[in-house]
């Protein structure tokens, strides 16, 4: 399929509302996005809670983990750590017991007698032995064992307990998938979450599963677009791929159906992930400054990207203390002058407010 020439607004527009679709229910909005990139600060709020805020309402902080066993989805990898929809974790995570350790097999077979396992419930079996985790810091032993069984598919997160994993053994999957079905299906999905995504970007993202599953991805990517299966635009010399189903519009969308909405935005959200594309996007650098000296810091240790309408145009960082929000704006330019955008951004402020209030009621499911 040929690559038709995109304007900077048709594919700010594109970014904006390939992104931010939403959905009735918490369920149905997991499924349409397939990924959420999970992050564990909390400034003012873990990451997959400020992803999903901003594509379901009445969304509320804390409410992924409280409903989780609810949602048919899987805690594990994609190109990130994060929350996947079941089919998408049992491609990324096929059983494979080839090679486990004596402590394996042992762990492995004791969580399939219990039914389940915290790893602060198996130290009579394993003690309280403490090993360098990925981190760099310690974890149990047990711990250790159980994330490396889970990264295996053999076991699955099937809920937390005050933020701690309790694992189970996993379902045989449904399918059995070759090698490269299941790469051709993870790149897919990966250019689903990120689209529109430059084809180096993707190739970027895909290529340590590549290697690890024996793949060409310059190959897989040409045949997705033979196919249909993804759709390309080029812009300022990068080419742009997305959906192929969403190619078959009438036409790519414009600026003129975007809401005038403000949005704070998470720092691991779709929409800003890809660093190269934002620059080329919005004009200006955003980084991650969480992990950088403070005094080197130019924009917040947890600075949300400031989304009006389809451009990104600063940022905010946002403390709470003795229950108030405070809210400490940056620009990359001028701050916007016109009432319409101070109502906006006011609203927004209200409905982080929101997210952030303990909820009367649950959210539906």
């Amino acid at each position: 399929m040929a690559a038709v020439k995109l304007t900077l607004r048709q594919l700010r527009a594109h970014a904006v509302l390939h992104t931010f679709a939403s959905g009735p229910t918490l369920r149905s909005v997991i499924e349409q996005l397939e990924f959420v990139q999970a992050d564990p600060i909390r400034a003012p709020a873990r990451a997959q809670d400020l992803i999903l805020r901003q594509r379901f309402d009445p969304y509320r902080a804390g409410d992924l983990e409280r409903h989780y066993p609810a949602l048919g989805i899987e805690e594990g990898y994609l190109y990130a750590y994060g929350f996947l929809t079941r089919r998408l974790w049992q491609l990324r995570h096929p059983p494979n017991r080839k090679g486990l350790s004596l402590r394996e097999q042992r762990l492995l077979a004791l969580v399939s007698e219990r039914g389940e396992a915290h790893p602060d419930h198996l130290q009579e079996e394993f003690g309280r032995r403490r090993a360098i985790n990925a981190w760099g810091s310690y974890s149990t032993l047990a711990k250790l064992i159980l994330e490396r069984l889970h990264q295996r598919g053999l076991l699955r997160v099937v809920r937390r307990e005050q933020g701690v994993r309790v694992y189970a053994p996993c379902p045989t999957p449904s399918e059995a998938l070759s090698k490269s079905e299941r790469f051709a299906a993870q790149l897919c999905a990966v250019s689903h979450v990120l689209a529109p995504i430059s084809e180096r970007s993707l190739r970027s993202v895909v290529a340590r599963l590549a290697r690890a599953l024996g793949c060409d991805a310059r190959a897989v990517i040409a045949a997705q677009r033979t196919a249909g299966l993804l759709a390309a635009g080029t812009y300022d010399g990068a080419t742009y791929l997305w959906p192929g189903p969403e190619a078959r519009r009438p036409s790519l969308p414009s600026a003129d159906e975007l809401p005038r909405r403000v949005r704070l935005v998470a720092p691991f959200d779709p929409l800003v992930w890809d660093r190269q594309r934002f620059e080329q996007l919005w004009g200006w650098a955003y980084r991650f400054e969480t992990y950088t000296p403070v005094a080197k810091r130019v924009r917040g240790y947890y600075a949300l990207p400031l989304l009006w309408a389809d451009r990104v145009i600063g940022w905010a960082n946002l403390t709470r203390a003795d229950g108030e929000l405070a809210v400490e704006l940056g620009f990359a330019g001028s701050r916007p002058r016109e009432r319409e955008f101070r109502r906006e951004l006011e609203a927004e402020i209200e409905r982080m407010r929101a997210f952030l209030a303990v909820p009367e009621e649950q959210s539906p499911v």
